[in-house]
């Protein structure tokens, strides 16, 4: 969620309500909304996400059909029609700031770095990706080891998460650097 989303804030410490309040008065329904929609990766109801917003359902509802339009947003069933952040339109905003940001030189400095990484949770595991280490792994160690072992496949997965975007936005940089050159070129 935005770090100007008030929901953690809305309960807890000294100056809770007033941060809600101060929200609520500098952002529009519609930033509110979205502020709110971008946390949500469950299907969710208009009146619930309104709530949240601290705007009227309807007004909700109107917000996210023009953000359905921009395809920030997805919805499933009609009554009640249900809500979440559309999770492809956050990637390929990430892969489009990755690949703006970062040179493709950057880009595969960091695939490099983080091919390494995976290699060695591979030797660590004797497994090719984190879905396929054995249960086995978790018998006989105590709670801690149990625990430690989780983080470390927790980061392995996000490695090989990263790593699929990354590659996408070295092909997205190299596309783009592409066009630019044909475009310098007819100039």
């Amino acid at each position: 969620m935005s770090d100007e989303n008030p929901i953690d804030d809305t309960t807890h410490g000294p100056h809770a309500g007033t941060a809600r309040t101060q929200w609520h008065e500098e952002r529009t329904t519609f930033q509110r909304v979205y502020d709110v929609i971008t946390g949500i990766t469950e299907y969710t109801s208009a009146k619930a996400i309104s709530e949240h917003a601290n705007c009227s359902t309807d007004g909700a509802r109107t917000v996210l059909s023009q953000l359905i339009e921009m395809g920030i947003v997805e919805y499933q069933g009609d009554r009640p029609r249900e809500y979440r952040r559309n999770e492809s339109y956050f990637r390929w905003k990430r892969v489009d700031t990755l690949a703006r940001e970062h040179s493709v030189s950057e880009l595969r400095e960091q695939v490099e770095a983080l091919l390494e990484e995976d290699q060695s949770f591979q030797d660590r595991f004797d497994a090719p990706d984190p879905n396929a280490v054995s249960p086995a792994v978790f018998k006989h160690v105590d709670h801690e080891t149990i625990h430690e072992q989780w983080e470390v496949l927790t980061r392995w997965r996000s490695v090989r998460g990263d790593l699929e975007l990354l590659q996408q936005a070295i092909h997205r940089a190299e596309r783009d650097s592409e066009g630019n050159a044909k475009t310098s070129a007819s100039a």
